[in-house]
């Protein structure tokens, strides 16, 4: 059952476009387009607290979701054999709600299978408040007319003391995935690769930084997949003390290693918190207590030096008290916003417009954005899915996809036109403009327009030309992607 709140002409593209919202009765979903968004609500079983996993096809059509409780199909039901996910007595206690940890859920592609699709999940512990498995579960959406089945569930992959929350960045060879977990103290870091063939664990790393007593954030990577950036915080309720900062590493996306440790203290912020993004272009970075935003430029040498307070909370009730909008989670959508959800279940959230632009100008937006049902913090764990290759790195070694673009520009072209009109669907690199050219069989250049940055779809009228073979070709940020275009009568 839906009700369109706000509907707009196109739809989401892609796999990261669905944001799932609400545990109760009535819950709503966002659809991101390039430049906006479809809210609608909807009943469906699979409820949200903090942990969410989603995936969509490339069409923006949701395929599966996961709560930590179970997996969920396309319906919002339980995809068969998803349920009894993470096992234990910590996981019993949140299934009415969905499981309350923070990006303890991410869904990945099977390198060279359209069909399957894996979940790296944890949960918590009764008795030492801490993950103590890193689990993956596969499931092929090729069975039950695309509502899949789970073929595998609850494989250990590693067993320690884990911090909440799970990160996932493409390896250098533009088709495997390196997925990351941290250890409880914060210190080091755990590694898992992706591949075609099995999942491996990779070793750990000492992370060359103080440890935490203990931590809990949104582990989380760039667009560009350079940088790495995780928060710290614990506190003494008893006398009102709290510890905070926000760690950010280089990456080499060949050989997995973090480097350039760089450690910003909060000193400032009474309040811990579990805020964690980067904006599109990777140059600013924005951390979130309950109370305060900061923004961070990553870029500069002396990152400490760059900290701003973009945005305060001022105590707002959405509905009425004790529901108030404090900061909790963030979430660099498809449309190239930041949205961040409250600690508390609230009908509002909050958005950062302009996320590239330096301090205040990047213009927060307090519980701005209006909700026709609860939600409560928990937002998608959406890595950069469409971050191609490493060109020129010592693993672009690959056959098969030595000839793909760093950039998956998903470009494709419908119908082939028999009068002159068609329609063509792409993903420019995040901020940047393109063009598109069409060429004869000669080279000559016969149809240029220019693509605006964010947008993924143009209607195409050519004047009129020969039959024959055409060539496509979309170029931004010195990359390029060319597609066969037939013309016939």
């Amino acid at each position: 059952m839906f009700f369109t709140l706000e509907s707009f002409e196109l739809c989401g593209q892609g796999l990261n476009t669905s944001w799932l919202l609400g545990y109760l009765s009535t819950k709503g979903r966002i659809t991101f387009t390039d430049t906006s968004y479809n809210y609608v609500t909807e009943i469906r079983k699979v409820p949200f607290t903090d942990t969410q996993g989603n995936i969509s096809d490339v069409n923006g059509n949701l395929l599966m979701s996961s709560n930590g409780i179970f997996i969920a199909n396309a319906t919002g039901d339980t995809m068969q054999d998803g349920g009894g996910l993470n096992p234990n007595l910590y996981t019993d206690g949140y299934k009415q709600y969905g499981l309350a940890m923070s990006y303890a859920n991410i869904i990945l592609p099977m390198p060279d299978d359209s069909n399957k699709y894996v979940l790296f999940h944890q949960t918590g512990s009764d008795v030492i408040l801490a993950s103590t498995e890193i689990y993956y579960s596969i499931a092929d959406m090729s069975y039950n007319s695309g509502l899949g089945k789970v073929l595998s569930k609850n494989n250990i992959i590693k067993s320690g003391t884990f911090g909440a929350g799970l990160s996932a960045c493409k390896h250098g060879n533009g088709r495997d995935w390196w997925v990351f977990s941290i250890s409880i103290n914060a210190d080091s870091v755990y590694k898992y690769l992706l591949t075609p063939d099995s999942i491996y664990f990779m070793g750990s790393q000492y992370l060359n930084l103080t440890a935490s007593q203990s931590w809990a954030g949104q582990p989380s990577f760039s667009p560009d997949g350079n940088k790495f950036s995780f928060a710290t915080g614990y506190g003494i309720p008893s006398l009102n003390m709290w510890y905070y900062d926000v760690r950010i590493f280089d990456f080499d996306r060949c050989s997995g290693m973090f480097s350039d440790e760089t450690l910003v203290p909060l000193t400032a912020d009474s309040l811990a918190g579990f805020g964690i993004a980067f904006s599109p272009n990777s140059k600013y970075l924005y951390v979130s207590s309950w109370q305060t935003i900061y923004q961070l430029n990553v870029d500069t040498i002396n990152v400490s030096a760059s900290l701003k307070v973009v945005a305060v909370n001022d105590s707002f009730s959405s509905p009425s008290p004790p529901f108030y909008t404090d900061f909790w989670e963030m979430y660099l959508a498809a449309n190239g916003k930041i949205y961040i959800t409250s600690g508390s279940s609230v009908v509002d959230l909050h958005y950062i417009n302009y996320p590239d632009s330096a301090d205040t100008a990047c213009d927060v937006h307090l519980h701005d954005l209006h909700l026709l049902n609860y939600h409560a913090r928990a937002v998608p764990n959406h890595p950069n899915y469409y971050l191609g290759r490493l060109v020129g790195s010592p693993c672009d070694t690959l056959t098969g996809i030595h000839d793909l673009a760093a950039h998956d520009f998903r470009f494709s072209v419908s119908p082939n036109p028999n009068n002159g009109n068609f329609k063509i669907m792409y993903l420019l690199p995040q901020n940047k403009s393109g063009t598109l050219q069409i060429f004869d069989i000669t080279g000559k250049e016969i149809y240029h327009q220019n693509l605006p940055p964010w947008s993924t779809l143009q209607y195409i009228s050519l004047p009129k030309i020969a039959d024959g073979v055409y060539q496509c070709t979309i170029t931004s940020n010195n990359q390029r992607v060319n597609k066969k275009l037939v013309v016939v009568e």
